[in-house]
């Protein structure tokens, strides 16, 4: 695939396999109808050749070249296989919707406090305890397992469940496993209320590459039993919004919705495996 993939890339190339897929043609016809020089067009098919797309005979005093099917419908079904992989995976979707929102905000981002007015509201339903949940939410073992997009992973947590207490996340991609990409991002901040399985809050600030803070968002978490488990309530409000936090902003909806979707799913996941008794 690889020596199909090389001989196939030159457009000369291209010309020539385009040109035999009308009928077998001898090489100086080939040259001709190409505008080529007919020792190029020769070292160009016996690439071809090599690579398994064409095959040739010599007829009298021509060389004439033939192209082979089966090696292109190869070519062509490991390339739908590509595509039904981009399109079962559902990143790409994801991806074009958040290259929108970075436009837009990029846009909108003309003067400090442009966002400050902004807030984002979500709501999960959630198949677990108000008690499970809220273990989730405070208890950095548990917040490793959901606390950002599915692109991330945490590399460095503090969270302390207490008002004043303090709250950093740094992350990177996730499939950055040994450290050496840059870091996607670092956040830090300070728990404002706790009522134990009931309401959570805090504030959360971005820093830029230079350490200032790039907004500030202020938390709320609601919590509530159903007949189902507990259902959440979450109040995402933004202030101090720099004219850099366009890019942050542009992400909320989208990577917040996810962590929350991950939650969800950690938690459905934790009720299969009871806590152990210390």
């Amino acid at each position: 695939m690889d020596a199909l993939l090389t001989a196939l890339a030159d457009p000369a190339r291209w010309r020539l396999v385009g040109l035999l897929a009308e009928r077998p043609r001898s090489v100086g016809v080939l040259a001709q109808l190409a505008g080529a020089r007919q020792p190029q067009t020769t070292k160009h098919l016996q690439t071809l050749e090599r690579a398994g797309v064409v095959t040739s005979q010599r007829t009298g005093q021509r060389r004439v070249y033939a192209l082979q099917a089966d090696p292109l419908r190869e070519l062509a079904t490991a390339l739908n296989r590509l595509a039904d992989t981009v399109d079962q995976a559902g990143a790409y979707e994801a991806f074009g919707q958040h290259g929108l929102s970075l436009a837009a905000e990029r846009l909108a981002a003309d003067e400090p406090g442009w966002a400050d007015a902004r807030s984002f509201k979500f709501q999960r339903s959630i198949a677990g305890s108000p008690d499970l949940v809220w273990r989730h939410l405070t208890e950095p073992a548990l917040l490793e397992r959901w606390w950002t997009p599915d692109d991330l992973r945490i590399s460095e947590l503090v969270f302390e469940a207490r008002p004043g207490g303090r709250l950093l996340l740094e992350y990177r991609d996730a499939e950055d496993l040994d450290g050496t990409d840059q870091i996607a991002g670092r956040a830090e901040g300070v728990v404002t209320a706790v009522r134990p399985g009931e309401h959570l809050a805090y504030r959360n600030s971005p820093l830029l590459p230079d350490g200032s803070h790039a907004f500030t968002a202020h938390v709320d978490l609601a919590l509530r039993p159903s007949g189902t488990g507990t259902e959440l309530d979450v109040d995402f409000r933004i202030t101090g919004s720099t004219v850099e936090s366009a890019d942050f902003i542009a992400g909320i909806e989208l990577g917040f919705g996810q962590s929350l979707d991950q939650l969800a799913a950690a938690v459905a996941a934790s009720t299969d495996t009871p806590r152990s008794t210390p």
